[in-house]
């Protein structure tokens, strides 16, 4: 993450000249600062070279498509937000993107106030430490969580099992940070859902499954065999409590 000020560094991939254009202007209007690339290797390129505090990645480019780049970046980094642009008949593609650890998506034709909104907000939020603003605010939340041998840090936005350092996504981070606040609390797939991504994904519930999968095998011992996140049969997944674990 750029730590200059409260400006951000976007980078926007979009082959459409007319779009990246046309989202890039406002978001210099709302102060933030936007760089344009219109193929998906030359904005891979861009993307490993550093410096970026959110990727806007459309799915359609050229030369390499947009979850082949997600893919990509997720596989040497867990932090950049990224926000995918996909076309309204791209069902499969936008539930894929999450899956590989997009962190939010807007569909063409998009409103640019509700992009550049989401922008900030996934911003906020990244600077937060991927909490929600009732999280951030609580006056008896602490600012490390140790238990077994996880330790998250929600300030830092840092977490470590085994004094280990964990790489995880947003919305990994987000999801653990939400379980390990309310130890023993079940929350069912739509729950999560609706409390981390915020907005509508009604009938993604298999995309919690993948992040809830992608989290055991960072922090379980034996993710077949859960320590930390459990099933509740029935309705979804909860943290475990401290006493249940050694």
């Amino acid at each position: 993450m750029n730590s200059g000020g409260s400006s951000g560094r976007i980078l926007i991939i979009e082959d459409d000249r007319e779009i990246a254009g046309i989202v890039a202007l406002n978001l210099k209007d709302a102060g933030l600062e936007a760089t344009q690339i219109h193929d998906g290797n030359t904005g891979l390129e861009a993307v490993r070279a550093g410096g970026w505090d959110l990727v806007i990645l459309d799915i359609m480019l050229p030369g390499l498509d947009g979850i082949s780049v997600c893919r990509r970046i997720r596989e040497t980094d867990a932090h950049t937000p990224i926000m995918m642009l996909t076309a309204r008949a791209e069902e499969i593609d936008r539930v894929l993107g999450l899956e590989l650890g997009a962190d939010d998506y807007v569909t063409k034709p998009f409103s640019i106030p509700e992009l550049t909104a989401r922008v900030k907000a996934l911003l906020r939020r990244v600077k937060r430490g991927g909490l929600s603003a009732e999280e951030s605010v609580s006056a008896g939340s602490p600012g490390i969580l140790k238990i077994g041998e996880l330790e998250i840090d929600f300030v830092k936005r840092r977490c470590r099992m085994r004094q280990n350092p964990l790489e995880l996504t947003v919305k990994e981070f987000e999801l653990l940070s939400l379980f390990a606040r309310n130890p023993g609390r079940a929350y069912s797939r739509t729950d999560l859902l609706n409390l981390v991504w915020e907005y509508n994904f009604e009938g993604y519930e298999h995309t919690v499954n993948t992040h809830i999968n992608r989290l055991r095998n960072k922090i379980e011992s034996d993710p077949s065999h859960p320590e930390y996140l459990l099933t509740v049969w029935g309705v979804g997944y909860r943290f475990a409590e401290e006493s249940e674990v050694e």
